[in-house]
């Protein structure tokens, strides 16, 4: 498989790492013509207004849109979350409304409120999922065909419609594989 990551901001080189240790291509995004052939997408963590801003300027909503619409797999991490969602609460941010979710921006805090914890994810078997979070927003709402695989405190932190994937977390920042193995099999179980 060949999976895309967007590289316009924030920590995709771990991303990278990841796809690369599952036995998969990564390819680097930055233009539209390079989505296309992809088998599916990672948008990282980062700054979200500035990765929304980068994407409207590169043209790539569209073909990530069309990526998405063709079933393969698409992961969002944190920004990545927010840029996936149709909403964000009392901030106005174009997104990509690939997931019906409304999320709320640094939900648990800034960046000295950052910290790890272990999650039970649906659909991951094994021990629970080491989890970073940092400056994490998280879920508020999901629409009806929405899946919630992970909750913290009350809060939705990792959701699934269909072939899409939200995460208000950055799995790329630990050892365990497993959260990039379930995305990539998302396209062909959706």
């Amino acid at each position: 498989m060949s999976i895309g990551i967007l590289a316009l901001q924030g920590d995709f080189e771990k991303h990278q790492q990841a796809i690369e240790a599952c036995g998969h291509e990564a390819v680097l995004v930055r233009r539209p013509d390079e989505v296309g052939g992809l088998d599916g997408l990672i948008i990282p963590g980062g700054e979200s207004t500035t990765i929304a801003k980068l994407i409207d300027r590169a043209e790539l909503a569209e073909p990530i849109q069309a990526l998405a619409a063709r079933g393969a797999p698409i992961l969002g991490t944190c920004a990545g979350m927010i840029l996936l969602a149709t909403d964000i609460e009392d901030y106005d941010q174009p997104t990509l409304r690939l997931i019906n979710a409304t999320v709320r921006r640094n939900a648990f805090g800034r960046q000295v409120d950052s910290f790890e914890t272990d999650l039970d994810v649906a659909g991951i078997d094994g021990e629970p999922l080491r989890a970073v979070f940092i400056r994490a927003p998280f879920i508020t709402e999901v629409g009806p065909d929405v899946e919630v695989l992970a909750e913290f405190e009350g809060t939705i932190v990792l959701a699934r419609e269909g072939n899409v994937i939200a995460c208000a977390f950055h799995p790329e920042l630990t050892e365990d594989p497993r959260l990039h193995q379930f995305f990539l099999a998302a396209g062909r179980t959706r």
